[in-house]
C-alpha cells in the first residue's frame, strides 16, 4: 500500500473534480490501497440512512439503515467495523470532516487490516471527507444524495445558512440538529469559536399570516445575519440582543422571534447566558440534571426596547453538558395528545449520555426520540444544540 501515492493522486485529480467523479476517484485509487473497491455512502438529512455515492464502476450498493447495521455503529461510534461481505471482508470506516459525521467509507478487500493499514486508510478516508465538502460546494449531486423528500422553500432557504452540524476543539464539543429537516420554518442555531470563547444561540421565529413558514425564515435569516454581524463586531452579549433586535424590528414590527444567546469561556467554564422569551436550558452533569437555566431574562425580540436584559451566569465544571432546545422539542405531543415535556426530555438526555455516546450521536437519538414519540408528525419545529466542556 502506497498512502502517499494514492494521496498525491486524489489531489492531483481533485483540483477538477465534479461532485458526481467522486465514487469514481475513490475506485481508480483501490488498487493502490491494496482493496477491490472503496466506496463512499453520505448521511441523509434526518441521519436514518446512509446513502451509496454511486458511480459508474461495480460494486452496486443499497442504502443502509443507521439503526441495527454495522455501517450504522461505525457512524453512531465513530469506531472502525470489520466484516466479511459479498465481496470480501469490508472495513467500515466513519467519514469526517473535523467532527462532523458525513457518513461512512467502505474498503473492500481480503481483510488483513492491521493498525499501520488502518491508520492510512484513516487518513485517505479523512481526504475524502475534505473533497466530500469542498466539492459539494460546486454541484447538487451530493446534497440531492442527501436528500429523501422534496424541500420546501423555508427550509432551503434556512438551512443553507446553519453551521456544520458538529465543531470539536480541544475542550468544547458543539453539535445541533434541526427538525423536521424538509418543512422547517422558524428555527435556526449557529456558534462559532473565537479563541477561548465559544458563542452559541438558537433562534425561533414566528411570523403572522405567513405561508408556507417563508415569513418565519426571513425571520430567522435575518436574525442570524444579526448575530453574526454583532459577534464579528466585537458586541458584548447585551449588545448583541439589541442589535438583533433592532434588525429584526426594522424589518418586521409585527413579527417576533424568541432566542437564547449564550457564551462560553473554554478556559474557565464560565457561562453567560441571555433569554429571550425562549425555553429554558439545562445543565447536565454526571447523569443528573443540577441547573435549570433562568428565563426569561429578556423579552423575545421586537420587544427588546421595552425592557433591558439580563445575563445569567454559570460556573461548569469539566465534563458538563449545556442543553437549548426550542419549544418544539418539549410542545411535541404524542398521538393521544399527552406533550412530551421537560421532564421526558431530560429522561430521554440523562439515558443517552449513560450510554457514553459522542456528543452528535446524544443529540440525533434526542431528536429521533422526540420525532418518534409523535410518529414523525412535528406540529412545530425542534431544535437542539448541545455543547459539552471537556475542562
Amino acid at each position: 500500500m502506497d498512502l502517499a501515492e494514492t494521496l498525491r493522486r486524489v489531489l492531483h485529480a481533485s483540483h477538477r473534480t465534479r461532485p458526481e467523479d467522486l465514487p469514481e476517484l475513490a475506485m481508480r485509487v483501490a488498487p493502490l490501497l491494496d482493496a477491490d473497491a472503496v466506496l463512499l455512502y453520505l448521511v441523509d438529512h434526518q441521519q436514518r440512512w446512509l446513502v451509496p455515492l454511486t458511480g459508474t464502476l461495480p460494486p452496486a450498493r443499497q442504502p443502509v439503515s443507521i439503526a441495527g447495521t454495522i455501517p450504522g455503529r461505525t457512524f453512531s461510534t465513530l469506531a472502525d467495523h470489520q466484516v466479511p461481505g459479498p465481496d470480501g471482508v469490508s472495513l467500515w470506516i466513519p467519514l469526517l470532516d473535523g467532527a462532523e459525521r458525513l457518513g461512512v467509507l467502505e474498503v473492500v478487500g481480503s481483510g488483513g487490516y492491521d493498525e499501520k493499514r488502518h491508520d492510512d486508510l484513516r487518513v485517505f478516508a479523512t481526504l475524502m471527507a475534505e473533497l466530500v465538502v469542498t466539492r459539494g460546494l460546486y454541484g447538487d449531486t451530493l446534497e440531492l444524495l442527501r436528500r429523501r423528500a422534496p424541500m420546501q422553500l423555508p427550509a432551503e432557504l434556512l438551512r443553507a445558512q446553519l453551521p456544520p452540524l458538529t465543531f470539536a476543539t480541544e475542550r468544547l464539543v458543539i453539535s445541533g440538529l434541526l427538525e423536521p429537516c424538509y418543512e422547517v420554518g422558524g428555527d435556526a442555531f449557529d456558534y462559532a469559536v473565537n479563541g477561548d470563547l465559544a458563542h452559541l444561540a438558537l433562534f425561533d421565529a414566528v411570523g403572522h399570516g405567513t405561508q408556507g413558514g417563508l415569513r418565519a425564515a426571513v425571520l430567522a435569516s435575518i436574525a442570524l445575519a444579526a448575530y453574526r454581524n454583532a459577534r464579528r463586531g466585537a458586541l458584548t452579549l447585551v449588545e448583541t440582543y439589541h442589535h438583533i433586535d433592532r434588525a429584526v424590528r426594522s424589518y418586521d414590527r409585527s413579527g417576533m422571534i424568541t432566542a437564547v444567546l449564550a457564551e462560553l469561556d473554554q478556559g474557565t467554564g464560565r457561562l453567560r447566558v441571555i433569554s429571550a422569551g425562549h425555553p429554558s436550558g439545562l445543565v447536565l452533569r454526571g447523569g443528573r440534571v443540577v441547573r435549570v437555566l433562568p428565563t426569561p431574562t429578556a423579552l423575545p425580540m421586537t420587544l427588546g426596547d421595552l425592557r433591558p436584559p439580563r445575563v445569567i451566569e454559570e460556573d461548569l465544571q469539566p465534563g458538563d453538558d449545556v442543553l437549548l432546545y426550542t419549544d418544539g422539542i418539549i410542545e411535541a405531543r404524542s398521538p393521544d395528545g399527552e406533550p412530551f415535556g421537560v421532564d421526558r426530555l431530560v429522561d430521554f438526555a440523562v439515558r443517552a449520555l449513560a450510554d457514553g455516546l459522542p456528543a452528535p450521536e446524544t443529540t440525533r437519538r434526542l431528536v429521533h426520540a422526540i420525532l418518534d414519540y409523535q410518529n414523525d408528525q412535528l406540529a412545530d419545529d425542534a431544535t437542539l444544540l448541545m455543547a459539552r466542556w471537556l475542562g
